[in-house]
């Protein structure tokens, strides 16, 4: 029809019709908020580049648990911070029954059940002393499949720690088959598995490595994805998925909602994207300066990744979102 006919600004005139036409809606069911527990701690640390994130002490751990479960979130994605002289060569604080991460993650679910899905970050890069999500090779280099043991014995202590998702984050060739397979012979076929499946080698994780305290010498090139390749993320995916995982995830959200985009059209498993520290960071800073509405900007962000296709993001707004929705619905 010709103009004036057509008129699209007709459905945007009142903010109840923009909400009726909505394309895309958030919920606080699809949000994770990752949390960080530290060894040692009796009162939560503030972390200096994530404005409003803290390391966590156990006791203010399963109050931020408890806090998410109330809120309606999806679920909780749990990062063990060990104390520096438990790092070790091997991440053995990692596989330790009693180490900071297992024993939060028994703490956390004695505090919410199922009230909440709590999950556990599957790597060693937080408990190697060298920094690296895998143990190394004489030469220096990321031993594949010395590390995929190690992956094997972890997701058995974690789902024995009261796990319900495990998520191997290293990026080793294999990691979800071999995760998969140790948890199955273990008992634990109920504990589903979210697969760091398209983690990329970002600039934007400079304020997780403070938040985790990592030791890390060099980069993690060898072993996570290349910035400019997508064909190859649908091929780790595939890979991932006929492994076994349960859910697969783009690593980081924004910078490769192309991404995520493409991996929600090719597979017929749910797809996660995790809203990264330096994504976070860099709203955080600009709105500190006055430069733009922070909590405007984490809706739209928010929105443009559900939008693209993931069905559940972890974000760091996780509890402000999820507050933020509520008042507006």
């Amino acid at each position: 029809m010709p103009f004036p006919d057509v008129r699209p600004r007709r459905l945007r005139r009142t903010p109840a019709l923009r909400k009726l036409v909505e394309e895309t809606k958030l919920a606080p069911s699809e949000l994770i908020l990752p949390v960080f527990v530290k060894e040692g701690l009796t009162e939560p640390r503030p972390i200096a580049s994530m404005p409003g994130v803290v390391q966590h002490s156990r006791d203010s751990l399963r109050k931020a648990a408890v806090a998410a479960a109330q809120a309606g979130l999806g679920g909780i994605m749990l990062f063990g911070v060990p104390a520096t002289e438990s790092k070790d060569e091997t991440g053995s604080a990692g596989t330790d029954p009693d180490g900071i991460l297992n024993a939060a993650l028994r703490d956390v679910t004695a505090e919410v059940g199922d009230a909440t899905v709590v999950m556990s970050d599957l790597c060693l890069d937080e408990f190697t002393s060298h920094g690296h999500c895998g143990v190394l090779a004489p030469d220096g280099s990321v031993d594949n499949d010395a590390t995929l043991a190690i992956y094997a014995e972890m997701a058995v202590a974690q789902a024995a720690a009261g796990a319900a998702v495990v998520g191997p984050s290293g990026m080793m060739d294999g990691q979800v088959g071999v995760v998969r397979k140790a948890l199955d012979a273990a008992g634990y076929q109920h504990v589903a598995i979210l697969a760091y499946a398209a983690k990329y080698a970002s600039a934007l994780y400079g304020p997780f490595r403070d938040a985790v305290e990592s030791s890390l010498v060099g980069d993690r090139r060898t072993y996570q994805q290349d910035p400019p390749n997508l064909r190859e993320a649908l091929r780790e995916v595939a890979l991932d998925v006929d492994e076994g995982a349960d859910i697969v995830m783009v690593k980081p959200a924004l910078p490769y909602l192309d991404v995520i985009a493409a991996v929600h059209a090719s597979f017929d498993v749910p797809v996660a994207a995790y809203q990264i520290s330096g994504e976070y960071s860099m709203v955080e800073a600009a709105a500190a300066n006055g430069w733009l509405d922070r909590d405007r900007t984490m809706l739209e962000t928010l929105t443009s990744i559900r939008r693209a296709g993931a069905q559940m993001i972890l974000t760091y707004w996780a509890l402000d979102a999820a507050a933020a929705l509520r008042a507006r619905y």
